[in-house]
């Protein structure tokens, strides 16, 4: 049975592109992967040379997004209000699917821990073998955020 990925919230969109910032030419990022835009990483094939636009960055986060929102509907068996869902695509965004299933957030939130969940965001702060204060910082605000009231209450695809 295919799981149904839920909606993106449009205050996804805006945290996520807060969080990584928007940059219109290829830069290598902080672990050294080639990344365009709003955190999309550039994938064999793909010619940004002459760099995109704000509009084009966007759509390109939409896409990766839809692959991370079809990630933590598959791996998230509770009810997520919009904040819980959003902190979490950014955390699965920047991170990985890999890392979000072997990880102990998870593990926690789907037995219904969700204040333990919500511990484990800051530990995720390391890039390149290295302590990240941004990665620590960019935690609590999904963990935040994650915490934080909303009442949609919309449950988990």
């Amino acid at each position: 049975m295919a799981t149904k990925v839920r909606e993106i919230p449009d205050l996804a969109i805006k945290f996520i592109k807060n969080e990584e910032g928007c940059i219109l030419h290829p830069y290598t990022d902080i672990v050294g992967k080639m990344t365009i835009g709003v955190g999309h990483l550039i994938r064999k094939g793909e010619d940004f040379s002459e760099g995109i636009t704000e509009e084009e960055a966007e759509e390109l986060l939409r896409k990766d997004l839809y692959a991370t929102a079809d990630a933590v509907c598959r791996l998230t068996i509770v009810s997520l209000t919009d904040n819980q869902y959003t902190a979490l695509l950014s955390f699965v965004f920047n991170l990985g699917s890999g890392n979000y299933q072997a990880s102990t957030l998870r593990s926690q939130l789907n037995r219904g821990e969700y204040a333990a969940a919500a511990d484990e965001f800051p530990k995720w702060c390391w890039a390149g073998g290295k302590k990240s204060k941004g990665l620590y910082n960019r935690r609590t605000r999904e963990r935040n955020l994650f915490l934080s009231d909303n009442d949609s209450g919309e449950a988990n695809g």
